[in-house]
């Protein structure tokens, strides 16, 4: 009912309130062991070291946070699924995971890889709504993920979703020099729907998302995006924007 009524306000242009994000139960485990230490520290009388750790308690309950998005009711929309930086625009051939004909194909595709440091949401979201086709992991290293052979060195896990009408989107979650564990909240044959969480990376890492033949990316390089908001990219629509930073 709660997801309803905030649809209806959406819906009839009312009036919304901001609300202190929530935390993800992923993240409830390490903000207690955190504020465990830190009782612990003001318990024995180390006060310096027990201030620090009240800083770095609420820097892990910040990084786990996982607030509520707006997400665009648009079916050409392809929106980001990371907060962060855009880093890279690229094109490239698909993953050999995700190409073939039951995946993206083999031609080349139009990458955008967005970074997000240890400062930003980590809470995935899939880029349009559909049907899981797979999800695939891959063991690997950990390179800063701001580099472009982290797409193919680094641990990574791809996952491809279809639409309805049989268009695919093929995104990469990749792990990078702190973040150590990819966590999935879906699997093959789950029913998403645009903006849905989809997983998280813990302690920076980088995501990237393979634009669909004719589709032009409607974000420059240095742009932030906004999981679940920002739109990546119309599909059909090939108008090529630019930018500067200012």
């Amino acid at each position: 009912m709660a997801m309803e009524n905030d649809e209806l306000t959406v819906a009839l242009g009312g009036n919304v309130k901001w609300r202190f994000p929530s935390v993800h139960r992923e993240g409830v485990k390490f903000g207690l062991i955190a504020a465990a230490i830190t009782a612990l520290l003001f318990l024995v009388g180390w006060e310096f070291p027990g201030w620090l750790m009240v800083m770095v308690t609420i820097w892990v309950l910040a990084f786990f946070r996982d607030p509520v998005r707006a997400v665009p009711q648009d079916e050409r929309a392809i929106v980001a699924p990371a907060d962060g930086l855009v880093t890279l625009i690229q094109r490239v051939p698909p993953p050999r995971e995700m190409a073939g004909p039951d995946g993206l194909g083999d031609q080349p595709m139009i990458r955008v890889s967005i970074f997000m440091s240890v400062f930003d949401v980590h809470i995935n979201r899939t880029p349009i709504g559909g049907t899981v086709k797979s999800v695939v992991y891959i063991s690997g290293k950990f390179l800063n993920a701001d580099l472009d052979k982290a797409s193919e060195d680094n641990e990574r896990q791809h996952i491809l979703v279809e639409r309805h009408d049989g268009v695919r989107i093929g995104f990469t979650q990749i792990a990078g020099l702190v973040a150590r564990r990819i966590v999935p909240f879906v699997k093959p044959g789950d029913m998403v729907a645009a903006g849905q969480r989809i997983g998280l990376i813990r302690f920076g890492s980088r995501v990237d998302v393979y634009l669909p033949a004719g589709t032009a990316p409607r974000v420059v390089l240095g742009q932030r995006t906004v999981a679940g908001e920002t739109i990546l990219g119309q599909m059909g629509d090939m108008r090529v924007i630019s930018g500067i930073q200012q």
